[in-house]
């Protein structure tokens, strides 16, 4: 199992106080945050307290830190997709509002990376990497930005896309691994995840020359073992990993999520120009029957640099 870099637990005002006067003692180095208490840090380990009684315990080591200061205390356990509350006024809360009471560390400076292509026979593997603090991560949510599995439309992904490069302002990155390469490289490897890995790691060290200060990044998990960590070179050694089932729903992750859907649609529609036919997403009979119609019109070879020659889908042509 990779090591954790993050836990998060549910405390009283009380609870919180005791941590605080037990981290004084032991000459932690506090400073303010926004939407909490205080945050303190000692070596590579920082701890938030925030103002919804939520304290989350970052960095390498935090694990030993949070059974010091809270022995025995259970983690929070994860939440399912918070939902909007009815407010006195009438209203609904927005997802701003409903992220600001649930989830205070998305407003914390951080990355996200996911990706998008990795289920489909035809285009890309595309992974990107977004950075977010309070403000982006306020402005992205108030524009409508979520998990890209979730938008109606390729046209509300590209709208979107737009928007958060706009927001971002270049904080933001992304590796394109076309179907020739995507094919030599598993050739090679034979593991579609450490290809993956390679490819969140790369997205995530191109970020930090962006963004230096970077301190931790987000993403889904797959495989076995911390991938990611392994491929990371020097400059991103530093970085706390946290990987966690359903990280789209943190604002980071979404946007990358919809930079790396953008960028797949556009390469799609590149390929589809250049060979004649509309490719479609996915592996379903369209696309076997769609497959079938290029091999009347291409080599068999050829459909590696349209493709993903690996999976199962080819066997049927």
């Amino acid at each position: 199992m990779p090591p954790i870099s993050f836990i998060g637990y549910e405390l009283t005002s009380a609870e919180i106080e005791t941590l605080h006067a037990k981290m004084a003692e032991a000459n932690w180095l506090f400073s303010e945050v926004q939407y909490a208490h205080w945050r303190g840090t000692q070596g590579k380990v920082n701890i938030t307290a925030y103002l919804s009684g939520k304290v989350t315990f970052q960095g390498a080591g935090c694990e030993m830190v949070a059974e010091y200061f809270l022995p025995g205390k259970a983690a929070a356990p994860s939440k399912k997709q918070p939902q909007a509350r009815k407010l006195d006024d009438g209203r609904t809360e927005s997802a701003l509002e409903v992220a600001l009471r649930t989830d205070p560390a998305m407003f914390e400076p951080h990355a996200g990376i996911d990706e998008s292509g990795k289920g489909d026979f035809f285009g890309p593997l595309v992974i990107a990497c977004a950075y977010t603090d309070a403000e982006s991560a306020a402005r992205l949510l108030d524009a409508g930005v979520r998990d890209s599995k979730l938008l109606s439309s390729d046209a509300e992904a590209k709208k979107l896309a737009t928007t958060i490069h706009n927001v971002l302002n270049g904080r933001y990155s992304f590796v394109i691994i076309r179907p020739e390469r995507l094919n030599e490289m598993h050739a090679q490897s034979g593991n579609l995840n450490s290809i993956l890995a390679w490819g969140h790691a790369t997205a995530l060290e191109e970020l930090l020359t962006r963004v230096p200060p970077c301190p931790r990044a987000i993403s889904d998990p797959f495989g076995r073992g911390n991938l990611v960590r392994r491929h990371l070179k020097e400059r991103g050694k530093g970085i706390a990993l946290d990987e966690h089932p359903k990280a789209e729903a943190d604002i980071a992750v979404a946007a990358a999520s919809i930079l790396a859907r953008a960028i797949y649609i556009k390469e799609v529609s590149r390929l589809s120009e250049s060979c004649g036919l509309t490719l479609p997403k996915g592996c379903s009979q369209k696309v076997v029957n769609t497959a079938r119609e290029f091999l009347k019109l291409h080599s068999k070879e050829a459909l590696a640099g349209y493709a993903k020659t690996f999976f199962k889908t080819f066997e049927q042509l």
